[in-house]
């Protein structure tokens, strides 16, 4: 072992003041475990815009409590230097492995750091945190949690006064207040902090229904919804909002409802994965639902299934916008640049201002203008915002109430969301999306990719002349290539969380009277499967 590793080590295990990470490292130390321990001090957690997410273990390459401690002290530590010394701060946690001591440890060194600091009184979901710091005027928040990652991770997410998620370079300003705190036994604690009541969660109740006005649609009460929780914390907010919005009470997924965070009857806690939502589509149809959703884990993102298929999160999305327009609602609808394009031609239809943001919510949420301010926004993987009013977010509880009423409505019809979808494919034609991800050993391998992409890219897609754009050259944050012609896009970009390259694909088929919507969805599949040969083909990887 060598010696300069031992020795960081140890220094990290006398500092460290948690027993159990503490022994977890002596013993790695005694056992001369030096692929593990190489694998523990590899480097920090990065915090970046979602803060920190990362295995469950000790040393500064985990989720930890020194790890925490020394997060929670930055954070305290770049909110004074900004103004905001003394001021609130909010806690929140989910089920998962620690998060209640994590969520514990935060208010105890914020508090020790001269914050007034609240505690949300017990697991709850994401949501109702980035709802309460507004809420309770807060100058930050902070939610433990991973959202959909494997079990055996945790996480610690930021959110700032206004309710939403950071944004550079407040993320790197942290990362440099973490990088100069002090070792963690020696950080300042106190017990000086307020746990609160279940008030909080009530206040979010009441304001999502309110928002979302559950009284223009009378027929809502007779509506069969089957759900899903995913083993995570958001059946009992989502149970509330149901019955305070005058919804029959959903039938649940028995083995999954109660929180377990050791997630066991899925492969990986995340709607989108196949296969999760197989327990969900079983129950649908055995109580004849007119709707199965499944929420993630902290219940921020979820999923639609109708009539036995799981609706992409384009489609979704294009559902809630279409529904929202409407209705009357009046502002910018806003989407990632990777989701698909029907939202902003319906936007367009109705004569609202629309906007493409780069990847993430955070910068989602702060699309709109003084004279349009956001109304709805949404991402492809199965994150929207139907309230932005009441959460800065992505938010699939309100996401939840919001399609099931939408759902109400066409079922009083004799029509379903998939019969909604059709129309609007008549009307503006089939946008058929999909996704080329390729995975890699070898990060440099997406470098390559992408230097080959920029340097020559395919001037036709499907037949069709494409124009190429670099959007590094737009802004500098955003590493994507957009590829777009007549009824085709696609965009390139490496993922943010993953060893991937992703490219995002889109094809608009028209709807012809004679041959209908079944031969324009088989047409579109075909179109997509040549697009991914053909984009494969470009980035020869």
């Amino acid at each position: 072992m060598s010696a300069e590793l031992l020795v960081t080590a140890r220094e990290w295990a006398d500092a460290d003041p948690h027993a159990g990470d503490r022994a977890e490292i002596e013993a790695l130390i005694e056992a001369e475990n030096v692929e593990e321990l190489e694998r523990r001090f590899s480097g920090p957690l990065t915090f970046g815009t979602a803060g920190l997410r990362g295995p469950l273990r000790a040393g500064p390459a985990g989720m930890n409590a020194a790890v925490v401690t020394r997060a929670a002290a930055g954070l305290g530590r770049w909110l004074a230097d900004s103004g905001h010394a003394g001021a609130g701060v909010v806690i929140g946690y989910d089920a998962r492995r620690r998060s209640d001591e994590f969520a514990h440890i935060s208010a105890a060194v914020l508090s020790g750091a001269g914050f007034a600091v609240q505690v949300l009184p017990k697991a709850l979901p994401t949501p109702v945190l980035a709802f309460a710091v507004r809420h309770l005027g807060c100058a930050a928040g902070v939610m433990v949690t991973a959202s959909h990652n494997p079990p055996e991770d945790n996480g610690y997410k930021v959110y700032l006064g206004d309710g939403g998620q950071l944004v550079p370079p407040a993320d790197r300003e942290i990362e440099a207040a973490i990088a100069a705190t002090a070792p963690a036994r020696e950080v300042q604690l106190s017990d000086d902090w307020l746990t609160l009541g279940d008030e909080i969660a009530a206040d979010y109740v009441a304001a999502i229904v309110s928002a979302l006005e559950p009284e223009g649609v009378p027929s809502r009460g007779s509506l069969t919804v089957a759900y899903t929780a995913m083993h995570g914390v958001g059946a009992e907010t989502t149970r509330a909002v149901f019955a305070a919005a005058g919804l029959a009470a959903p039938h649940g997924v028995p083995e999954q409802e109660t929180p377990d965070p050791a997630f066991p009857t899925v492969a990986f806690p995340n709607p989108e994965e196949p296969g999760a939502t197989d327990l969900l589509k079983a129950l649908a149809e055995q109580v004849d639902a007119d709707l199965a959703i499944a929420q993630d884990p902290d219940a921020d993102r979820c999923a639609v299934v109708c009539d036995g298929r799981q609706l992409t999160g384009d489609e979704v999305g294009a559902l809630l916008a279409d529904w929202l327009l409407r209705r009357g609602v009046r502002g910018t609808y806003a989407s990632s640049l990777v989701s698909g394009s029907l939202m902003h031609v319906l936007a367009g239809a109705h004569g609202m201002r629309s906007e493409e943001t780069p990847t993430g919510f955070k910068w989602i949420m702060r699309a709109g203008a003084s004279e349009a301010p956001l109304v709805f926004g949404y991402e492809e993987a199965l994150g929207y915002s139907v309230a932005p009013s009441v959460v800065k977010d992505k938010d699939g509880i309100s996401a939840s109430l919001a399609v099931a009423l939408l759902t109400a409505e066409l079922k009083a019809e004799g029509r379903t969301l998939i019969d909604r979808l059709d129309e609007l494919a008549r009307e503006h034609g089939l946008f058929v999306n999909g996704q080329l991800s390729v995975r890699v050993e070898d990060l440099s391998l997406i470098s390559d990719a992408m230097t080959r992409l920029r340097a020559d890219p395919p001037v036709q897609l499907l037949g069709r002349d494409v124009a190429y754009a670099d959007l590094a050259l737009e802004d500098p944050s955003v590493d994507a290539v957009r590829l777009l012609g007549d009824g085709v896009r696609v965009i390139v970009r490496p993922s943010g969380t993953e060893p991937k390259l992703k490219a995002y694909l889109e094809t608009v088929v028209p709807v012809h009277d004679d041959a209908g919507i079944i031969a324009a969805r088989g047409r579109g599949e075909d179109e997509l499967d040549q697009l991914r040969a053909e984009v494969s083909a470009a980035l020869r990887l």
